[in-house]
């Protein structure tokens, strides 16, 4: 046997346990390093597919000092930026299928109209109607209540949106999530869903796709190119009759708030609303690891989703700041809107305003039978919630204005300023639609507070004489 075999093949030996190591932190795409003796190690195939944006591409872009615009218009070639109003997405947790939705929380939530304890857990397995609801003690404690519901959904405590941790919901042994969770059944299957809040959604996804630590190292724009893509390619998807999306790699990576990360929220919060269109359509913008220097693929050659005008519009058009420049939701302010025939001004509150906690339904000021469980199988279920339907999306267009700026997503240009005196802004004869709800409405009671009889007192008059 030739002198040094044996310490030659464990080297080739170990450089393809290398190369297997690489291609299972890929996400399933396929990487290739190898190397023979003499040679040094070689990248066959690159992570990704290679279409849209590069995300270290972005990064190194960032770090020259691009902009979030001039990077997209570098991978995106052929497709504008629009505006959008507040939406939601569903998305199917893909862990969970073909098991039941084990709920719980740190604060009250509510199943098929009843109020669910800190300490207590619903179970919901999806029906052809509905639900099936088991209540127990804990996550596998002793059974509280069980019943059916043509609502399938658990719901936190207070709507809206980046709602505090103590409020979200979490599944048993698993992720927590903002916004609501649900179950479906795919044909015999059954199915998790999570509606969300589109930004708080992706709040999720950015950190999961993108490292959040390149903020620190001159990349944040590659961030906030990161958000728009997925963004963008969220509102695309329409996979399922019962979701949008998935959380996966085979749509976008989505782990709840297990991955939030105060850098990637900025990227979001700081281009809220900000998608990727082409011929007024949600542009499906495909990204991956690919390193960059490959051909670029044009926004033409991707597929398109949904209209614009099937989502919630933005403030009238010389309401909103530019989208160049956009506002964070929690720091921007919200014009007032008039109407136009009595001048008045009506009562709204502001979109981003925090939204007061619900009343307990069951709550009153007397420690009452049954306060520290769920209602008993006798009693009336109050009215539940609509189910919730963030299909329901009306949006108008929002021209967007051009820019001769190099580091902008548009390439036309802007004349000279008109000199005349500006006139006033004309009141819109159609009052905007109010902006969609994040969440569904939490379920109302119809039954007033249940209070203990009392004693009746003997009457004090007299029986008539015989």
């Amino acid at each position: 046997m030739p002198n040094g075999y044996l310490a030659e093949r464990r080297r080739r030996r170990g450089l393809l346990t290398l190369s297997l190591a690489v291609a299972a932190t890929t996400g399933g795409t396929a990487v290739l390093v190898w190397a023979w003796p003499g040679n040094a190690l070689h990248l066959t195939v690159g992570a990704g597919h290679g279409r849209g944006l590069s995300q270290h591409g972005a990064f190194e872009k960032a770090a020259e000092g691009w902009t979030a615009d001039r990077i997209l218009a570098n991978y995106y070639s052929g497709a504008d930026l629009a505006g959008i109003g507040a939406t939601s997405v569903r998305v199917r947790l893909m862990e969970q299928d073909d098991k039941t939705l084990d709920v719980v929380s740190d604060s009250v939530f509510y199943v098929a109209g009843r109020r669910v304890i800190p300490g207590q857990a619903a179970h919901l397995t999806p029906t052809a109607s509905g639900a099936d609801v088991t209540i127990t003690q804990d996550c596998d404690g002793n059974t509280l209540w069980e019943g059916s519901t043509d609502d399938p959904w658990a719901y936190p405590v207070t709507e809206g949106t980046a709602r505090p941790a103590e409020e979200q919901l979490e599944i048993c042994g698993g992720n927590a999530f903002r916004g609501v969770l649900g179950v479906a059944l795919d044909g015999d299957a059954f199915r998790t869903v999570n509606e969300v809040d589109l930004d708080d959604y992706l709040k999720g996804v950015v950190p999961a796709e993108m490292i959040p630590g390149w903020a620190d190292q001159g990349g944040a724009e590659a961030l906030k190119a990161q958000a728009i893509a997925a963004r963008s390619y969220a509102l695309a998807e329409d996979r399922y009759t019962y979701a949008q999306t998935c959380d996966t790699t085979d749509c976008q990576m989505y782990l709840g708030t297990d991955k939030e990360d105060p850098r990637t929220t900025e990227a979001v919060d700081s281009t809220s609303g900000r998608v990727l269109v082409r011929d007024n359509h949600i542009l499906r913008a495909e990204y991956s690891a690919a390193p960059d220097g490959g051909p670029l693929t044009p926004a033409s050659a991707m597929e398109i989703g949904p209209a614009l005008t099937d989502f919630p519009a933005v403030q009238p058009q010389g309401l909103l700041p530019s989208l160049l420049t956009p506002q964070s939701p929690q720091t921007g302010t919200t014009p007032t809107e008039v109407d136009p025939e009595t001048g008045a001004a009506p009562e709204a509150t502001a979109p981003g305003a925090d939204t007061p906690a619900l009343t307990d339904p069951s709550h009153t000021p007397q420690t009452l039978p049954g306060a520290e469980n769920p209602a008993t199988p006798g009693d009336v279920t109050p009215d539940t919630p609509a189910r919730p339907s963030p299909g329901n999306r009306t949006r108008g267009t929002l021209p967007i204005p051009g820019s001769a700026d190099p580091n902008s997503l548009h390439s036309d240009t802007r004349g000279v300023p008109d000199q005349t005196p500006p006139q006033p802004l004309a009141v819109p004869t159609v009052t905007p639609a109010p902006r969609t709800v994040t969440t569904p409405a939490q379920p109302t009671p119809t039954r007033p507070a249940y209070t203990p009889a009392q004693p009746t007192t003997p009457s004090a008059t007299p029986y008539p004489a015989e």
